[in-house]
């Protein structure tokens, strides 16, 4: 099977058998699990003991041979099997005076190149991206230009023109396209940065929950665990909506609209997504129709709408005159973006105190206080229960053990039983955090508009500010830190972490698509302009044609990549038609 490969144990020794246990590389502190038992050799046939195994291939593995009766440990081997390998374990005694035991790992067929298919789907992409990039400049020439223009419709291919790539008359402009132009006195344009961050962040993740071809490096880490780009894809997108937050506020109260309207606005908003997760997006629908006994409450959505609700609501609560067009007055110019919001920074400092607190502090029955690992195997056993420890708590306490996700990423390296919600209520707390940096990314455009010099270095000090903190806080260690690197927790360290590359990316982005107009954000900008159908859509068709059909080889990593390339490929088509025809659906 994929991220598997052949073990066939060869035991010659006479005397006694052998117990195989293996323990994985990923696993911290965590104990040996029994793998099989090898039959001692058989002297009348001359014919060794043979035992085959199935192993992992994702992370190294360390095989610890043991006699059978003594439990004496004979050899011990550290090995990183290849995917589909065929491998021989030959045990023996070197020396029969001394009884010296050696252990010989033989490959009897190499392990298959399972990385194959995405070098060629990268080659196709890339085939496909310098064809539209030749077809781009291909219309700069005027004869190819008028042609084209005389296939198409007029009117229709003026207005896309327009709004693509913005019109010499501003009146047309205005007229063609849907959202407001750019930092400009009368209107504002719509940053397609934002747009295209949103986009990139919604493609990647829905080409993940679609499977990411079945390759383990697509998956979360199971407990803690270096930053890949898999596990920051969601903080990246909380993070994007605090910045469109303070935009969409600043915009709506420019436009004459009381805080109460707005605020009635935050709360339908934040009641929708939550209902669209709750009924909707529902991972426990394969256990059946929809039942209370069985609905899982916590969820994407459902934290999305949280977060949106208690940061705009902050926001909106505490916002001041002039803050809404970005002329506020301050004492300190150079930070105009955060000293006139010392209300909303004390606010959410005191939400991570609270965090802190309930996480280091809150009495875990048959657990340590404070203990922030994945239970099962880890810790040596010793807290097999434990898992998440108070935010696991906190969720089977007050939600029930049925309420939450059953299979957290944690049960397969761990083995953990419990079940653990990774968008439990505690970490909802650092969610908020997250959207409140992107929320402070949003203020930086607003108050130095037109300033790219001033907004780009913002973006780089908050980089390093969130840089710095997260070595701290996690000593630059995956396991060893105050607070290491956690998704299924969302610690700290994780929002800290997540949102210095989040400043980093949107600083190249804007830099690329809104400042020097190298990169029109084409094509994640789409899916970024209807990011909820686009999540929403993917959820509820994922098990329909032509998102997905019957494969002849369910082990093959080439037909599973196709198929999860072609679902995400075809959510970007759709949602490029939905933009054509100016369909944008909000909530």
């Amino acid at each position: 099977r994929m991220d598997q490969a052949l073990l066939l144990v060869l035991n010659e020794l006479p005397e006694q058998g052998l117990r195989l246990a293996t323990l994985s590389g990923s696993c911290h502190q965590c104990l040996y699990q029994f793998l099989a038992f090898v039959p001692p050799s058989n002297r009348s046939l001359r014919a060794p003991g043979t035992v085959s195994v199935m192993v992992d291939t994702q992370h190294p593995l360390t095989l610890r041979l043991s006699g059978s009766l003594a439990d004496r440990e004979l050899c011990k081997i550290q090995y990183h099997f290849g995917e589909f390998g065929n491998y021989s374990l030959v045990v023996k005694t070197l020396n029969t005076s001394t009884k010296i035991v050696s252990c010989d790992l033989v490959i009897n067929e190499g392990p298959i190149n399972s990385y194959l298919p995405i070098l060629f789907a990268f080659l196709v992409y890339m085939g496909l991206f310098a064809i539209l990039i030749v077809g781009h400049l291909s219309m700069k020439i005027n004869p190819v230009r008028n042609w084209v223009y005389k296939t198409l419709n007029p009117r229709e291919t003026d207005r896309l023109i327009n709004s693509e790539l913005g019109s010499p008359n501003a009146a047309d402009s205005a007229s063609s396209d849907p959202t407001p132009p750019l930092w400009s006195t009368a209107h504002r344009q719509r940053l397609r940065s934002l747009d295209t961050f949103r986009g990139l962040s919604l493609i990647i993740m829905v080409f993940v929950n679609y499977g990411g071809g079945k390759y383990w490096f697509f998956k979360h880490e199971s407990w803690n665990g270096k930053l890949h780009f898999t596990p920051s894809l969601f903080s990246r997108f909380v993070f994007i909506m605090g910045t469109s937050i303070l935009l969409s506020l600043s915009s709506m109260l420019r436009w004459g609209s009381s805080k109460q309207k707005v605020l009635r606005k935050i709360l339908w908003r934040s009641f929708l997504l939550i209902l669209l997760g709750i009924v909707v997006v529902n991972p426990n629908y394969c256990l059946g129709p929809l039942s209370w006994d069985t609905l899982r409450i916590p969820g994407v959505l459902q934290r999305l709408g949280v977060t949106y609700l208690v940061v705009a609501a902050l926001e909106l609560l505490f916002i001041k005159p002039g803050a809404e067009s970005g002329t506020l007055e301050t004492p300190c110019p150079a930070l105009q973006d955060v000293l006139p919001y010392w209300p909303q920074w004390i606010c959410i400092l005191t939400l991570e105190v609270v965090w802190l607190c309930l996480t280091f502090m809150l009495p875990v029955p048959g657990c340590p206080r404070g203990y922030l690992g994945p239970g099962g195997i880890g810790d040596f056993g010793n807290y097999s229960n434990c898992t998440g420890g108070a935010a696991g708590y906190i969720d089977r306490l007050l939600l029930g053990e049925e309420h939450i996700y059953q299979h957290p990423s944690s049960n397969v390296i761990y083995r953990t039983t419990m079940p653990y919600d990774p968008e439990g209520i505690l970490g909802t707390i650092n969610s908020i955090f997250m959207a409140f940096l992107g929320l402070q990314a949003g203020k930086i455009l607003l108050f130095y508009r037109n300033q790219h010099k001033q907004i780009l270095c913002r973006f780089i000090i908050w980089s390093i500010v969130m840089g710095v903190i997260s070595a701290v806080l996690t000593k630059c260690s995956k396991e060893e830190g105050f607070i290491p690197i956690n998704k299924n927790l969302w610690s700290i360290s994780y929002v800290t972490t997540t949102s210095c590359f989040a400043f980093i990316l949107l600083s190249l982005m804007y830099y690329l698509v809104d400042v020097k107009r190298l990169w029109s954000g084409a094509p994640f900008f789409y899916p970024g302009m209807n990011s909820i159908l686009v999540y929403i859509g993917h959820e509820v068709f994922e098990n329909y044609f032509p998102f997905k059909w019957k494969m002849q080889d369910t082990q093959s990593h080439a037909e599973h990549l196709t198929q999860n390339l072609t679902a995400t490929t075809l959510w970007v088509i759709i949602s490029y038609l939905l933009y054509r025809r100016r369909i944008f659906w909000k909530i």
